[in-house]
């Protein structure tokens, strides 16, 4: 018997440690990006979520990216997202935005799926960098796009936030993600640690993988402070959010090192005592 549709993508709520679309963003922005974001959320969900099998996610998955191509030729797509395709075609007519960032999200979802579905993971981190290039580097150039900044030295730099962003988010979740089959430890970080790369299910147990995740961690921030000069290129409440977001990404990593970078075993989130900070550390970018 098949999975019925509804119950193969059951709506869930998510933890983000970064604002989406908030007060700080200019008013007239607030619809395309929460346009943007719900895109990206609702296929990371057709990619991720419920018990569909990967026939049905790979198969839903391609009728949404045939319904961003009929979007973003103005024509009318399958009608199942509806709440989705109408606001993103409302601001792809208002700010003429670029498809293609849109498009290489779904690359990286469609990866997802095939990778979890092999239980495969990276082999070196220039490999996994690619995989940030279209999960993640989309999504800052679109916005800079929204702000009407295309410098490219301030795409390089938004680049290298957001894959820093994404690969906080990988170092934060292991202890999520290696048992649900992502594998975002690279094969050759992992031999360099003793780690066995095709093992995952001994990575939290080996007593290097602290020092492997705390390499990882410096990695991360070192692209995040290379981007984050890009905050004073962006315009008025828009950089000061951007602000909230390089010091949410540092903020998590701090947290990451409070637990001796064991996130294997436990995850770190920022809570309401971590606002002040973010606030300072912002103020003073």
């Amino acid at each position: 018997m098949s999975t019925r549709p509804d119950d193969r993508h059951r709506p869930v709520e998510h933890y983000e440690n970064f604002p989406v679309a908030s007060w700080l963003c200019p008013p007239r922005l607030r619809q395309p990006v929460a346009a943007i974001y719900w895109f990206a959320r609702t296929a990371d969900d057709i990619a991720d979520e419920g018990n569909a099998t990967e026939g049905d996610r790979l198969a839903d998955l391609l009728t949404y990216r045939n319904d961003l191509a009929a979007c973003l030729a103005g024509n009318t797509g399958s009608g199942r997202w509806a709440n989705v395709f109408g606001p993103l075609d409302h601001a792809v007519r208002q700010f003429a935005l670029p498809g293609q960032p849109l498009h290489d999200l779904l690359d990286a979802f469609r990866q997802d799926v095939v990778k979890t579905a092999a239980g495969a993971g990276y082999a070196e981190r220039a490999e996994l960098l690619d995989y940030c290039r279209r999960s993640a580097n989309p999504v800052g150039r679109l916005l800079l796009h929204l702000y009407g900044v295309q410098r490219p030295e301030a795409l390089a730099r938004s680049d290298a936030i957001c894959s820093a962003l994404q690969l906080i988010n990988f170092w934060q979740d292991l202890g999520v993600d290696v048992p649900r089959g992502r594998y975002y430890l690279t094969a050759a970080d992992c031999a360099r640690y003793g780690l066995d790369p095709a093992a995952p299910a001994t990575w939290a147990a080996h007593p290097r993988a602290p020092e492997l995740v705390r390499e990882l961690c410096d990695w991360a921030r070192a692209l995040m402070l290379q981007g984050a000069p890009l905050v004073h290129e962006v315009p008025g409440r828009a950089g000061w959010e951007l602000r909230l977001v390089v010091q949410g990404g540092l903020r998590i990593l701090r947290r990451i090192e409070s637990l001796q970078w064991r996130t294997l075993r436990q995850r770190p989130r920022l809570g309401p005592t971590d606002i002040p900070l973010l606030l300072w550390h912002a103020a003073w970018m």
